[in-house]
């Protein structure tokens, strides 16, 4: 079963998050949306961005202060660096909320759903076969990335995944559940998921391995990025 992308159909959901409604034999076991905060934080880097900007504004100032003009004047002089920087940081945080806002994954027994987009929504199927390994991110207050490694030649394209990749394996893109709440939990469930589906044990517990190489089975780790 192939990896399938239904395109920009949820203008109307047959169903939340998904392309169409659920088969009779098949069953939802846990759906949620990224934390937008967890999402700003870790996907859009608004932390790292607000420290630049920072370090822009005080070189201004500095430089002012050091041609002889007052610390009002040096701050004036600094006024749209700050401006600036607001936009910046305030559209990076209002795209990680719309982004939350449109997202839907969903984990039923038989594959992972990623509803993803905000002016032009997709939908990516990945089967419980498809997957060959899985990781998880722990973040602050109990949430966390769930990076999906995929078997066989299929492949989604980064750009199309982004934010909802696993940082840098631009070669092999890593579908990733990002900024998940109780995200141990959905980890759990996923896991035991895939066992069920599978009929085969995950090699070890979640997040009890540091990184290892994809493998034919999937095996939970932390994903430091």
């Amino acid at each position: 079963m192939s990896i399938h992308n239904s395109g920009h159909e949820h203008e109307i959901e047959p169903q939340h998050g998904l392309p169409e409604r659920l088969p009779p034999d098949e069953r939802i076991l846990w759906q949620g949306s990224p934390h937008w905060r967890g999402l700003a934080r870790h996907a859009f880097h608004v932390r790292a961005l607000a420290a630049y900007f920072a370090v822009l504004v005080g070189w201004s100032v500095a430089g002012s202060l050091a041609d002889g003009l007052g610390a009002g004047a040096a701050l004036w002089s600094a006024r749209w660096l700050a401006v600036a920087g607001l936009l910046c940081v305030g559209t990076f945080l209002w795209l990680a909320w719309l982004t939350a806002r449109a997202t839907v994954y969903t984990i039923t027994d038989k594959r992972v759903v990623m509803r993803i987009g905000i002016v032009l929504t997709v939908t990516f199927n990945l089967p419980l076969r498809s997957i060959a390994a899985a990781g998880l991110r722990p973040l602050e207050q109990g949430r966390g990335d769930i990076p999906l490694a995929l078997a066989g030649p299929d492949r989604i394209s980064y750009l199309h995944l982004w934010p909802h990749a696993r940082p840098w394996r631009l070669a092999y893109p890593e579908p990733t559940l990002r900024s998940v709440p109780d995200a141990v939990r959905v980890a759990a469930l996923l896991s035991q998921a895939w066992s069920a589906r599978t009929g085969s044990a995950v090699a070890s517990a979640a997040a009890s391995v540091q990184s290892p190489s994809v493998a034919a089975s999937p095996a939970w780790r932390t994903s430091p990025t």
